[in-house]
């Protein structure tokens, strides 16, 4: 088959990925909301936070297994109808229990999705284009990120139940505009980028490969403390008296400056090197999640969100990036999914102990045991080593643009 004209399928991917990014942020705000409504505690807002990532845990491995062996664009609209359904559902929710399932099939969704999209940008991206690539691809997830809390926070008002599952039933309607860019998304490179039919790689096998536990937790570290501050920071501005709205505020500052530092993920590689720039992003991201603890006026949470959002914006892409070179070539959508499986442990375990943590301590302590989590992510940063070695990227007339 010929080679993909251009970059407009990263576009469209990016496109489509910015409203299912946009709808899951929506909702994941408003179904914290619309628990507080039905009368959860600290405690149930972590359970529930960590259903959203419980049926992908068991899936991702299986998703990634087929997308090695086939292809990687049907997993796109099955992911989009199953984010959709989930938020209008958790919109119609009448207890805690119905809105932590259907927040599980918002995530199984996204999951989907994910896998999918992430095979596509590694299969059709030359080894010296994947930083670049991957960047640009998760600013789609940065730009839902910017846009869905403040969507929601515009739309939650005085009553809380009734404002929440409106802004659950929008965000499914979000989800589904996605589907309208997801039209010649996969080509297949005739240097053998398509689909694999070997032997299946062991898992264990994968998971030896120098490289790749590392890129896994990293993903793991930085993904725990954007869910938990997604989840939680509704929580802190309850107790701290903070409207949604400027919770909402809050949560895209550190979405835009998320963008911003994929923007230059190109000179900041150049400038640092990989391995220096995860370790320092990391290590400066744990200190900003601790200090979101201490009772800082509204501006200073604002900065340190900015700060913050920068920081954690490096570790996702380059995460991407080290599996799928450390991972042997027929295997690196499993790689992907394996590294998706370590992101929703992560989303699994860290909001069930941020609940336990929260009763116990109160609700800015989990950002402490974030600021614990980056620092592990931090050293291992300092001490994996890539596969193989990487040339230095060059800058090109498109290098800051999709």
């Amino acid at each position: 088959m010929p080679s993909t004209p251009g970059r407009a399928w990263l576009l469209r991917l990016v496109i489509a990925f910015s409203f299912a990014q946009g709808a899951v942020s929506m909702a994941r705000p408003a179904v914290s909301y619309r628990a507080l409504s039905l009368g959860a505690d600290e405690r149930a807002i972590g359970v529930i936070a960590g259903v959203y990532a419980l049926l992908p845990l068991f899936a991702a491995v299986p998703l990634g297994r087929r997308t090695d062996h086939g292809r990687c664009a049907p997993l796109l609209p099955v992911g989009v109808v199953l984010i959709s359904g989930g938020c209008a559902l958790s919109g119609t929710a009448g207890s805690l229990g119905a809105l932590a399932a259907w927040s599980g099939v918002m995530g199984l969704g996204h999951l989907c999705f994910v896998i999918g999209a992430q095979s596509i940008v590694a299969r059709q991206s030359a080894p010296d284009e994947q930083d670049r690539n991957f960047g640009h691809f998760t600013i789609g997830a940065s730009l839902g990120q910017l846009i869905g809390p403040v969507a929601a926070g515009s739309l939650i008002g005085g009553d809380m139940g009734r404002s929440s599952a409106l802004a659950l039933i929008v965000s499914a309607v979000v989800a589904a505009v996605s589907l309208t860019s997801l039209w010649r998304i996969e080509h297949v490179r005739p240097s053998g980028g398509g689909p694999k039919r070997g032997e299946k790689v062991p898992v264990l096998g994968i998971l030896r490969t120098r490289g790749v536990p590392a890129g896994i937790f990293i993903s793991l570290a930085v993904l725990s403390a954007t869910d938990i501050l997604t989840a939680y920071l509704p929580v802190v501005g309850e107790h701290r008296g903070i409207a949604p709205a400027t919770v909402g505020v809050l949560l895209s500052l550190r979405a835009a400056a998320t963008i911003a530092c994929r923007l230059v993920m190109t000179p900041l590689i150049n400038l640092l090197g990989r391995t220096t720039l995860i370790a320092v992003t990391c290590a400066l991201a744990a200190l900003l999640c601790a200090g979101i603890a201490l009772p800082v006026p509204v501006w200073g949470l604002a900065v340190m969100l900015a700060l913050l959002g920068f920081c954690l914006g490096v570790g996702q892409p380059l995460s991407m990036t080290t599996v799928v070179q450390a991972a042997p070539e027929d295997a690196r959508s499993t790689a992907l999914a394996l590294r998706l499986t370590g992101n929703r442990l992560g989303q699994v375990a860290a909001p069930a102990g941020a609940g336990l943590i929260a009763g116990v301590a109160g609700v800015a302590a989990p950002f402490v045991m974030l600021g614990g989590l980056l620092l592990v992510a931090a050293g291992l940063g300092l001490r994996r080593s890539p596969a193989r070695p990487r040339p230095r990227l060059k800058k090109s007339a498109g290098a800051g643009k999709i």
